[in-house]
């Protein structure tokens, strides 16, 4: 997929996770991690620019999505400071589950494509596809972007409903 459709699939994918957060209280960290995580949705696709690193590669795995989100969580750890009570622990697995949603969404969307992905390199390089659209299309890649925002609209009108 393109911009539009992985900003849309980090959109979708962290609607009900920014729900939780905002019905217990901590609207303002939902809004955060929904920026967070529209900004980071395209992490994967910096292998372009990385030599010798194969496009659909390492930076489209389970393992670095979950590497991202060590490494949020170990920038938030550092910007709360060293001592970790409750409350910043929270913070820092809030920073650490954005971080991994982000490149989740990520392959989701790619998942969606004929050239799919390889998420458990590297266990295993076995590709999996839905092989439902191109990356190219237009229209999948905006169709995934109105289903974000229509989730994101739907979980804002949801707080305020519910609060």
């Amino acid at each position: 997929m393109y911009r539009p459709g992985h900003y849309g699939a980090a959109l979708l994918t962290y609607a009900p996770f920014g729900l939780f957060v905002s019905m217990t209280g901590y609207e303002t960290a939902a809004v955060v991690g929904c920026v967070l995580a529209v900004g980071l949705s395209t992490v994967p696709d910096y292998d372009y620019h990385v030599p010798l690193v194969e496009h659909r590669g390492p930076t489209h795995t389970l393992l670095f999505a979950v590497l991202v989100g060590i490494a949020l969580a170990g920038v938030t750890s550092a910007l709360v400071g060293g001592d970790l009570a409750y409350a910043g622990l929270g913070v820092v697995a809030f920073a650490f589950a954005v971080g991994t949603l982000s490149i989740v969404s990520h392959l989701l969307a790619d998942l969606l494509t004929p050239a799919g992905i390889r998420p458990f390199w590297p266990l295993s390089n076995r590709r999996y596809t839905l092989d439902v659209t191109p990356a190219s299309s237009t229209f999948a890649n905006y169709a995934l972007l109105a289903l974000g925002v229509l989730a994101i609209f739907v979980t804002a009108v949801g707080v305020s409903v519910l609060s």
